[in-house]
Order: structure tokens, then sequence, then C-alpha cells
């Protein structure tokens, strides 16, 4: 790998994620040599995913350069390469690109879908973790929508516009809102031809609420919503398979549709070559001390979604969302100055500053510590608070425009089959 030798300290970040980037840019003044590796070149702000889905935004809105985001930084170096085992002996990461030493490793990367080994459902469900599967979303459903104004056979009409999405986490109740606008307000307008009242919009849930990780409050909140907005939501009901026309639950029950979307959990991103005691196989994430300090290695670190750091208001490690990412991503570029100047290194404490999700225009529910409410005013901070959290100035006026188009003139803009997706057979 054409990296240049050097005196100086060579840190390896694996990963571009929040984790990532907010440890890099914290790492501005500290004379290291820093190296990014990615497999993409351009960081993805995952929240708004849906969006690009659903046909609100275009992928340029949520994506931005690597390169263009760390480009201040000085002795900074990014390469474009997968990552595929590390030699921790040797202090070496072994990538597609070649291999590369290191003295600090700091992995940040994140989380795949999990599909907890159905491999029918692996195969023919759609998964929604990164821009070209959210792509793949948006062209599907318009494809699907295009033959079924095409379409005779009542059936295969049906199976064409229905829409089943697994799991009623965040992802999933935020997906199942903006197809409930796109059947309320857009389809319409599009589909003269298409009784669409015909498209059925299904959420299904194994527990017994939607949105798990928030408040009962927030849940119950959140399920009006989506009741109102005409989304058929199963709760305590679990998919057994998908054979890409038709969704089997455990009850046997079955449901015709060529649309299938996966949100059901995700599992660590993990790297190959550590030892058996650094990583939770359940879940593939490491454990970790409360320095981030990755078990059994002084010089590895794991920050974000794939670090486990087990504490007495976290026993299952801390949420797999954007903020802990960066949090410990800016206390690790703190630790590793400390580190090289021989100081004494601090641990980290979450600073829990609450979780929110949407469910469509004007409906949105926020748990903050001490208050939890849903409506118009938590939709508000919602879109602020994802705006701001946006990478780039470009980004934020791009999607600002985009949202108020939207919300004045009840339409979504990106309804574009740019590239046509071929379902598995």
């Amino acid at each position: 790998m054409n990296i240049p030798k050097t005196d100086k300290k060579r840190v390896v970040v694996i990963g571009g994620g929040f984790a990532g980037i907010s440890l890099a840019k914290k790492l501005k003044d500290l004379d290291v040599q820093l190296v990014l590796l990615d497999k993409q070149n351009y960081h993805t702000f995952q929240p708004l995913l849906y969006q690009v889905s659903t046909s609100g935004l275009e992928p340029d809105s949520i994506a931005y350069p690597l390169r263009k985001v760390l480009r201040k930084l000085n002795n900074f170096y990014f390469r474009w390469a997968t990552v595929e085992r590390i030699d921790p002996e040797q202090q070496r990461v072994i990538t597609s690109k070649g291999d590369l030493s290191y003295d600090f490793l700091v992995l940040a990367t994140g989380t795949k879908t999990n599909y907890f080994g159905n491999k029918d459902i692996e195969k023919y469900t759609m998964p929604m973790k990164n821009v070209p599967q959210a792509l793949n979303i948006r062209s599907l459903m318009l494809q699907n929508f295009e033959k079924a104004d095409d379409c005779v056979d009542e059936k295969e009409r049906n199976a064409l516009m229905n829409f089943c999405i697994i799991g009623a986490g965040p992802t999933g109740v935020e997906l199942a809102g903006a197809f409930a606008e796109l059947k309320n307000n857009v389809f319409p307008k599009d589909y003269r031809h298409l009784d669409i009242s015909e498209m059925q919009i299904h959420l299904f849930e194994g527990g017994p609420r939607v949105l798990p990780p928030m408040s009962v409050k927030a849940s119950k909140k959140a399920l009006q919503f989506l009741c109102k907005l005409g989304v058929t939501v199963h709760l305590n009901t679990i998919v057994e398979d998908y054979d890409g026309e038709t969704l089997t639950l455990k009850n046997q029950e079955t449901i015709a549709s060529k649309n299938c979307i996966w949100t059901a959990g995700v599992t660590g991103a993990a790297i190959e070559g550590f030892n058996k005691d650094a990583l939770v196989d359940r879940i593939n994430r490491y454990k970790v001390n409360e320095y981030n300090q990755v078990e059994g290695y002084s010089n590895i670190f794991a920050i974000g979604d794939i670090a486990l750091m087990q504490t007495k208001e976290y026993p299952k490690g801390h949420p797999q969302v954007a903020q802990p990412a960066i949090q410990q991503g800016e206390l690790l570029a703190k630790n590793l100055k400390s580190l090289l100047l021989g100081k004494e290194m601090k641990p980290f404490r979450y600073y829990d500053k609450g979780t929110m999700a949407t469910v469509g225009r004007n409906k949105a529910v926020v748990d903050l510590k001490r208050a939890k409410f849903g409506g118009f005013f938590a939709w508000y901070i919602w879109m602020f608070v994802h705006l701001m959290a946006l990478v780039g100035f470009r980004n934020r006026v791009i999607v600002f425009f985009n949202w108020v188009y939207n919300y004045i003139n009840f339409d979504k803009a990106a309804r574009l089959i740019v590239r046509p997706y071929q379902p598995k057979e």
C-alpha cells in the first residue's frame, strides 16, 4: 500500500462512519500519521437512508466524500479498500489493496444486516444498510408500480402493490410511514388508472410494541400515527420465511408481496484475526474496556456500534446509534493524545441526549430524560437535529429545500428508476 514511511506514530482507522469520522476530525492537531480505510469513498448519513429508498432524497444529499470531509487534516491518507483480516502480532492490517503496519489501530466498522441464519430471507428480502441498497428498494418499488399499472391479473397486481416491512424499530417505523405518505399523497397522482387503495403496507414486529428501544409512551404514540396513516401493524408476529413472492408467518398465515424489506436486526461487522476472548460471537461485537481498548490488546481500540462496553448503566452495551459512536470517537482522540504524552486516559461516560423517530408529516416521537412527547413539535425537533447532523453545508441546504418542497407540494421528487433492480430468482 502506497503510504509513505514515517517516524511519526501511525494511527490506522477502519471505517468512515460516525465513529471513524468523529475520531479523525479530532486528531487534526495530533502529530501522527493518520490512515483511514473504508470500502466506500464516502460517509453515509444512515438515519436518512429510508428517504432515499422512498424517493424523498437523492443519495448525494446524505452522502459526502471522505476525502473532502477530512481534507483539512495534516498527514492524512485515505485508501479505498476492503479490510480482510488483522494480524495483531505483526501489527499489520491485510486489505484488498495490500498490507499496512500500524502503531495504533481503531476499529469503527459498524454493523451489517442480521438475518438470524434464515437463508431464504437473506436471499429474497431487501436490506437497507447503505446507499446502493436504498436505491435498490426505490427502483424495485417504482418498477413494481409500473408493472401493476399494466397488470390485468388482480392477484398479481396486489402482490406488486403490497409492501411488507419486517422489524418495527426506528428504521422500520420510519420506512412504513414514508410508504404510507407515498400511498396517500403521491401515487394517486402518478398512477391515476390504478386503485391505490389496493396498496397495502404491513409492518411486522416480534415483540409486543413498535419502537422497542424507546419509551412505552413513544411506542403507543407511534402506533397511533401508523394506524392513522393506514399502515397495518402486526405485533407479536414472527416472520418465518419469504420466497420472493409469498411471506409466511410462524402461524402459517401467508401474505402475497413482491416488496419485502428486512429491518429486523443488525450484527457487528467484525474482522478476522483476533483471539476468541475479544469477540462476543452471538452479536459480533468486540469487548472493550472503559477506554475502548479491545480486550487483550493495549494498542487496538473499537468504537461505535462494533464496540461492546458493558457498564452498570448499560450491561448489554451502549445503544447502536450515532451518539455513542460520536462521543467515543471524540474521547478516543483525546486519549490517544494522552497516550503519546505519557498521561493517563479518561474513561468513557455516555451522555444520552435522547432518542427520536419520525412516522410522517407532522408526526414524530421524542424521548428525552425529562420529557417524552410526540406530534408536530417532535417532528420539528427531529428535522432540525437531523439537518444539523448532516456532514457538509451543501448537504444541509439540499435536504432543507427538498423537505420544504415536499411539505408544500405533498410530493417526493426523486421518483426515478436510474438503475433498474433485478430481483433474485
